[in-house]
């Protein structure tokens, strides 16, 4: 039986979600603009919806702007927001930012904008004290993920938000490792717009939202029928926003039991692997991490071969961002954090989800501990 360990990449439609939107594909699939009865069927579904998101993250309804994911949110935030500044001024990001942040700010850069990239430490972090003095008399926008997508780390984009706000600055943050995950109250937080994605918390793929603050509003990077108040039109995807919002509502019941449970696994894994192989390296072990994600790193091996070892024996995992399968790079991220590439190259992600069991666990150290032997033995090297 195969066992899936590469949530980060992406989770698996839970059914309470298929079931939700099920009746969008056929008795309720009007569109939510029309005024007839059929559109008012969908119209309540697409209300409803964005209420169960604005409750997940303790916001009014109205703040929440539906995409198509994660990176169509990160790219209205930070184009919709540099629009108003007319492409000036300074802004302040991070180097180990997900492409869907680090190729938008590269592209703000070519037109115009001063940037300032903050470089994380060897666990990963970056602190307060950096952005503050990366801040000038001219930023006008700071983008810093709440929570890295391959080593997990968490980064004080709360204290952040003080930060900026304090120097009348936006904060903007690529949220969609945390959001349906651990608990994010932007009530009490003054991040400026955040952006998630269904798909990484057992909702639908093609499918998220960009919350903005109401003081605010990034300019439209789809003209149109004026959808979502005239910030992103297009007809809704009503289905995948039904199921976006059954996603949030069961994340908010389940979401803290859920991540004491993704820890003690987590624990559990990496005690078993750094006993069994010594040389194993925990990157961001020392920081705070997602409670479901480890990033493991095995000199001398091959990342990518490994991942393929692992899913001869039944193991799903991965070498890195799935955004950059394919590619022979070294995670960016790594080298960032100061990995040489050699080494870097020979990391592997496992991110825990809702149905993983201390099994799936047990399998996966087995198979890597075998994986592990077999290719040392073929390299000629001592176990």
């Amino acid at each position: 039986m195969s066992i899936y360990l590469d949530h980060n990449a992406t989770t698996p439609t839970r059914p309470e979600v298929v079931e939700a939107m099920l009746p969008y594909f056929s008795d309720k699939a009007g569109n939510p603009s029309s005024v007839h009865s059929a559109g008012r069927a969908a119209r309540e579904g697409l209300d409803r919806a964005r209420r169960q998101v604005a409750h997940l993250l303790g916001v009014h309804f109205s703040q929440v702007l539906f995409t198509s994911g994660g990176t169509e949110a990160n790219n209205l935030a930070l184009f919709g927001m540099a629009a108003q500044f007319g492409f000036a001024g300074h802004m302040v990001t991070t180097t180990v930012e997900h492409p869907a942040v680090g190729r938008v700010v590269d592209a703000l850069e070519a037109r115009g904008m001063r940037v300032t990239r903050l470089q994380p430490d060897q666990q990963g972090r970056i602190g307060t004290e950096a952005l503050q003095a990366a801040l000038q008399e001219e930023t006008r926008l700071v983008s810093i993920m709440a929570a890295n997508n391959e080593t997990g780390v968490l980064l004080p984009v709360v204290e952040m938000a003080a930060l900026c706000r304090a120097r009348g600055v936006l904060l903007h943050s690529d949220a969609v490792q945390w959001v349906g995950k651990m608990p994010l109250d932007l009530a009490a937080t003054p991040i400026s717009l955040v952006s998630l994605s269904a798909h990484k918390f057992g909702g639908p793929k093609g499918v998220g939202a960009l919350v903005v603050d109401s003081a605010i509003a990034p300019h439209a990077q789809l003209l149109g029928g004026g959808q979502e108040r005239g910030r992103r039109s297009g007809t809704e995807n009503l289905t995948g926003i039904v199921g976006l919002g059954r996603a949030a509502e069961l994340a908010m019941a389940e979401m803290t039991e859920q991540a004491q449970r993704w820890r003690t696994l987590r624990q559990d894994m990496e005690q078993q692997l750094v006993t069994a192989l010594p040389e194993l390296v925990i990157y961001g072990a020392q920081a705070p991490r997602l409670p479901n994600t480890t990033m493991l790193g095995l000199p001398g091996m091959d990342g990518e071969t490994l991942v393929m070892q692992l899913d001869l024996a039944g193991v799903a995992v991965s070498s890195g961002s799935a955004c950059s399968s394919g590619r022979t790079e070294p995670s960016h991220v790594l080298k960032a954090m100061g990995v040489d590439t050699e080494t870097a190259r020979g990391a592997i992600r496992v991110s825990l989800g809702a149905e993983s069991q201390q099994s799936d666990i047990n399998q996966l150290v087995q198979a890597l501990i075998s994986s592990v032997k077999r290719l040392k033995d073929m390299a000629g090297m001592r176990v």
